[in-house]
C-alpha cells in the first residue's frame, strides 16, 4: 500500500479520529445493551426458573412448591440444568451483541505506523531541498 500524499493528512487524521470515535459508541452501545441482558431457563415441568444476567451471574431463581417433592438428587439434577440453561442464554444473547457490534466495526481503517510517519518526514525532507 502507498502513502497517500501528504497533502491529505489532515483529511485523512480527521476520518480516522470520526471513524474511531463511531465506532467507540458503537462498542459503548453494545456493553449498555450487554448490562440488560437476561438469559431464562425453566424445567420441563415448570416448577423452577432461573434468570442470568449478560456476565453470567444468577440474578433469580424461582421455586414451584411442588419441588420439594423431588429426592435431593434430582432437585441438584434440576437445578443445576436450569442454571445452565439461563447461564447459556444470556450467553447467546450476549454473544449475538457483540458478534453485531463487532462486524460493525470490522472495518476499522489501518493505524498508522511508524512507515507513515518516517515516509512523512522523508517526503518533507525532500521537499525543502
Amino acid at each position: 500500500m502507498t502513502t497517500p500524499s501528504p497533502d491529505g493528512d489532515a483529511e485523512l487524521l480527521e476520518r480516522v479520529l470520526l471513524e474511531g470515535r463511531a465506532m467507540m459508541r458503537r462498542l459503548q452501545d453494545a456493553r449498555a445493551l450487554v448490562r440488560d441482558v437476561t438469559g431464562r431457563a425453566e424445567n420441563p415441568d415448570r416448577t423452577m426458573r432461573a434468570v442470568a444476567d449478560g456476565r453470567g451471574d444468577i440474578v433469580e431463581l424461582h421455586f414451584d412448591p411442588r419441588v420439594l417433592r423431588l429426592d435431593r438428587e434430582a432437585l441438584g439434577r434440576q437445578v443445576t440444568a436450569v442454571l445452565r440453561a439461563a447461564q447459556w442464554d444470556a450467553e447467546a444473547r450476549t454473544r449475538q451483541i457483540m458478534d453485531a457490534a463487532l462486524a460493525e466495526t470490522a472495518d476499522v481503517p489501518a493505524p498508522l505506523d511508524d512507515g507513515f510517519v518516517r515516509d512523512r518526514v522523508e517526503r518533507i525532507a525532500r521537499d525543502l531541498l
